[in-house]
């Protein structure tokens, strides 16, 4: 995982609209989950997941550190006290982001609630788009994604397309005594503005402003 300054990378990242920020290169993009550690323990152990993880749920995937950190508390919340920093497949990622259907129909853009709802039961990812925040948790005007992945696609993601499953915990712990004040010692992972493929882009209402 790389990491540097969040004073630094929060000067260049966009102030407000629709992004992705993540940490990736050529064929990979990380994504962060929180779990109880026996989840986490054998998810790191196997490089898969499995055990206690539930197939039969909806799991949610964050590209965006400080999201997740608002989520979990700095991995302090109950049920996400470990932190993993999950390397997917790109073309996967970008796979999802085609198949994603907004979880509610007012966000949606369909011109009818029967057409969204049956949308909704056809595919197997959900799309949100929340405030994002800093590292104190104040919302911000830019908006952060998550998907939620069920059946097919979440299987395919526990099983056959992680590239690597890091626990991050100890570095989480770590800055999370640097989130107050004025951020000048905090450290994060080095993320950048994701642009996907033109198609994966529409379909889940990427601001192109600011992109890199």
């Amino acid at each position: 995982m790389i990491t540097s300054p969040w004073l630094e990378q929060s000067a260049r990242w966009p102030g407000a609209g629709r992004h992705i920020l993540a940490q990736y290169d050529d064929e990979s993009i990380v994504v962060y989950q929180a779990y109880r550690p026996a989840i986490a323990d054998h998810a790191v152990t196997h490089q898969r997941f499995g055990g206690e993880f539930s197939y039969a749920r909806m799991s949610w995937i964050k590209p965006n550190f400080l999201w997740m950190m608002f989520r979990c508390g700095w991995a302090t919340k109950e049920g996400q006290e470990r932190v993993l920093a999950v390397r997917l497949r790109r073309a996967f990622f970008d796979e999802v982001l085609r198949r994603a259907v907004p979880s509610g129909f007012h966000a949606s853009g369909f011109a009818d609630e029967a057409q969204w709802r049956q949308a909704v039961a056809d595919s197997d990812v959900r799309l949100q788009w929340d405030p994002d925040h800093d590292p104190s948790g104040a919302p911000l005007e830019r908006r952060a994604v998550q998907l939620g992945l069920r059946g097919a696609s979440l299987r395919r993601y526990g099983e056959q397309e992680v590239i690597s499953i890091e626990d991050v915990t100890p570095f989480v712990v770590e800055q999370r005594a640097h989130v107050s004040g004025s951020h000048e010692r905090l450290v994060v992972p080095t993320e950048r503005v994701y642009m996907p493929p033109q198609d994966a882009a529409l379909n889940v209402g990427i601001d192109s402003r600011g992109a890199e």
